[in-house]
C-alpha cells in the first residue's frame, strides 16, 4: 500500500458547504438517532490551512445506539472500524468515493467520520479546540504555520506529523481550559 503524502491547502471557502452537504445526507438516513453533526478539524476553522480532509463527528444521546447508527452509516457505504482504543467514539472507513452513497452517484468530499456520545471526551476536545482556534486568529495563524513546516519536514510520515503538532493542540487546549472555567 502506497504511503499519501501530507499536503496543506490553503483554507479552502467550499469546506464548510461540503461539510454541509454530508451533513444532510447524514441527517436524512440517521434521522432521530443523531442529536447534532459537528464540523471539527481544521477544515471547520475559517482561514485555516488544513488538509483538505473533512472532519465529522456524529453525536449521539448514548451508546445503546450504535447498532442502530453502524447499520445506518453501513446502508450508506461506510464500514465501522472500532473506537481505536477511544472510549465513546466510533470510526468509520468509506468503501469508496461516492460514500456516502446519495441519489446523486457523485464523489463525496474525502472525510473522516466519528460516532461520539454526548459525553465523549474526545469530542469535547475536538470542540474546544475548533471554537478556541475561530475565537483566537492568532493561534490560526501559527497552526497553519506549523502545519505546514511540518508537513515538508514529513511529508511521508502521518505519525511524526502528528505528533509535531501535539504539543500546539496542548497549548490551545490548554488556554481553552483558563478561558472556559
Amino acid at each position: 500500500m502506497r504511503i499519501k503524502s501530507i499536503i496543506i491547502e490553503d483554507y479552502n471557502n467550499e469546506w464548510p458547504e461540503m461539510f454541509f452537504d454530508l451533513k444532510s445526507i447524514l441527517e436524512h438516513r440517521l434521522g432521530d438517532l443523531v442529536l447534532r453533526i459537528e464540523h471539527v478539524g481544521s477544515t471547520a476553522v475559517p482561514g485555516l490551512a488544513a488538509k483538505p480532509i473533512l472532519d465529522i463527528d456524529v453525536v449521539i444521546d448514548s451508546m445503546a445506539l450504535l447498532p442502530d447508527v453502524i447499520q445506518g452509516l453501513e446502508s450508506l457505504g461506510y464500514d465501522h472500524e472500532g473506537n481505536f482504543g477511544i472510549e465513546n467514539r466510533e470510526a468509520f472507513a468509506r468503501k469508496d468515493a461516492n460514500v456516502p452513497y446519495s441519489i446523486v452517484k457523485i464523489q463525496k468530499p474525502e472525510h473522516h467520520l466519528y460516532v461520539c456520545n454526548k459525553e465523549s471526551k474526545e469530542l469535547l476536545r475536538h470542540i474546544s479546540f475548533r471554537d478556541t482556534l475561530i475565537s483566537n486568529p492568532e493561534f490560526v495563524v501559527e497552526y497553519a504555520n506549523l502545519k505546514k513546516e511540518l508537513a515538508i519536514k514529513y511529508r511521508e510520515n502521518r505519525q511524526s506529523y502528528t505528533d509535531g503538532k501535539t504539543e500546539f493542540v496542548n497549548k490551545v487546549l490548554n488556554k481553552c481550559e483558563i478561558i472556559c472555567r
